[in-house]
């Protein structure tokens, strides 16, 4: 029971502050100033690490590497304290956290569909709901090319979703593929 609930609270550790770094990393990519409350939360949450990576992993370009790195650390060492709690082999760690940080991709995808869905719905006048646009679009817009709107709903929401459950179960099974 204690190393379940070891288990579970880091999974709740490393996906928040290895998400916080996606999401800066993906935030920077798409050019989305930092000045916003969600920009401010997740410098102030991840900038303890992100700085001192940078010095040795400088970005390029858009891209920034010590973020994703970053995440990958998380993602390490939390594989990395259940193998030392006898829950999996060591030798699987580097492989479980890479699957990690995919699994965190797609979860971080799915959350920004749904606040973004719900609000379009709710129509709000927030300066999160012009981030939250901004991000989401980039995601949406192949699927906007396709499906047209339906009695003027957007349904490229819902048809990410599906593709990201789908994309959720596909890496589930080859992390058990490549792991057996």
């Amino acid at each position: 029971m204690f190393a379940d609930i070891v288990s579970f609270l880091l999974d709740v550790a490393a996906g928040l502050l290895g998400g916080a770094c996606l999401l800066r990393a993906y935030m920077q990519h798409q050019r989305i100033p930092f000045g916003n409350p969600v920009g401010r939360f997740i410098f102030a949450l991840t900038d303890w690490i992100i700085l001192p990576l940078r010095k040795v992993l400088p970005g390029y370009k858009r891209w920034d590497f010590s973020s994703i790195l970053a995440a990958y650390l998380f993602e390490l060492m939390q594989f990395l304290v259940l193998a030392l709690l006898g829950r999996l082999p060591v030798a699987w760690v580097p492989v479980l956290a890479l699957f990690g940080l995919v699994r965190l991709l797609i979860s971080g995808a799915v959350g920004l569909t749904i606040v973004y869905a719900i609000l379009s719905w709710v129509n709000a006048d927030s300066p999160m709901t012009d981030v939250i646009d901004r991000l989401a679009a980039p995601l949406l817009r192949p699927f906007r090319r396709v499906i047209p709107l339906v009695g003027g709903f957007d349904l490229s929401p819902l048809a990410l979703l599906v593709v990201l459950q789908v994309l959720g179960m596909i890496v589930g099974r080859l992390q058990v593929a490549v792991l057996t």
